[in-house]
């Protein structure tokens, strides 16, 4: 059962190199679903809940627990196999696509603000507005330099328990914009987060805005505030933490503050999608009545 910590580690490295997980999973002849289970529940759930002290044959269980696309007898049966064939696949040594400026350019600034996340390294608490509840969510983040020193890699542990690994980019000293895939692959949904930069060297809170879908795939934007609580880029402290939604009345006198900050009137911006064969006027107007009511 150690070599699902060399499997976890060995896929953390290839993402980490640019191998996209359809590779991954096409290599490893495992359908990307079933993939993307393992990477962003079952092996870190697994991982966390072992060093907790809890015994590894338990810890699967609970990890497979928590999805319902892992089959163990079937992940046990052919272990040996998965771990072999991970750590035949090399990464490519160049995953720049040099035809098109932009891609090259957010290549080249994902590099440059590894050089500059020092300054925002750490783990953080987010606070936001709850989409289905009347409750200030709370989620950890973990935002340190990649392991080559060559991106900066953000780490989200939704109010769900599921885990979402990201980029950030930070752009002249003042914004910075941190990017996920919230979905598994192969759909994909971005959730993105813009954060103001203030003008002096380690903050201890930083504020923005962030869109994501709702769940029936409309977009929708929200106010956000991060609280910096450690600078330790370490996953196991991160890993401690969790997400949570906490009702208005369980709130602290600190939490009370971030509720009003973003859980209020004009915090939260969604748009939805009128049944109308077609287009037009008379859709906004009915689109507007039924977000108002």
């Amino acid at each position: 059962m150690d070599e699902l910590f060399e499997i976890y580690k060995q896929i953390e490295y290839l993402r980490n190199r640019g191998v996209k997980m359809k590779e991954i999973a096409d290599y490893t002849n495992l359908a990307p679903s079933v993939l993307s289970s393992l990477y962003s529940n079952v092996l870190p759930t697994f991982a966390n809940t072992v060093r907790k002290g809890t015994p590894k044959e338990e810890a699967l269980d609970y990890a497979l627990s928590q999805v319902n696309n892992v089959s163990k007898k079937k992940l046990m049966g052919n272990i040996q196999e998965l771990k072999t064939r991970l750590f035949e696949l090399e990464p490519s040594l160049n995953h720049s696509n040099k035809e098109n400026q932009f891609i090259e350019m957010l290549n080249e600034e994902m590099q440059h603000s590894a050089q500059e996340i020092y300054n925002y390294s750490g783990i953080y608490m987010s606070y936001s507005l709850s989409s289905s509840t009347d409750s200030l969510k709370a989620e950890p983040y973990l935002i340190a330099s990649s392991e080559g020193n060559d991106y900066v890699q953000v780490t989200h542990m939704s109010a769900y328990h599921s885990t979402h690994r990201g980029i950030g980019l930070l752009n002249n000293h003042q914004n910075a914009y941190i990017m996920f895939n919230e979905r598994e692959t192969p759909q994909l949904a971005l959730f993105t987060i813009y954060l103001q930069l203030p003008m002096f060297d380690y903050p201890q809170m930083l504020k923005g805005l962030y869109l994501c879908l709702d769940y029936n795939r409309n977009p929708i934007a929200r106010r956000i505030v991060f609280v910096k609580i450690s600078d330790s880029t370490c996953m196991d402290d991160f890993l401690e933490l969790k997400g949570e939604l906490i009702p208005k009345d369980k709130l602290t006198a600190e939490q009370e503050i971030y509720y009003n900050y973003t859980c209020q009137e004009g915090d939260y911006i969604k748009t939805c999608t009128v049944p109308s064969p077609q287009l037009n006027e008379n859709d906004l107007i009915k689109e507007k009545k039924i977000l108002n009511d």
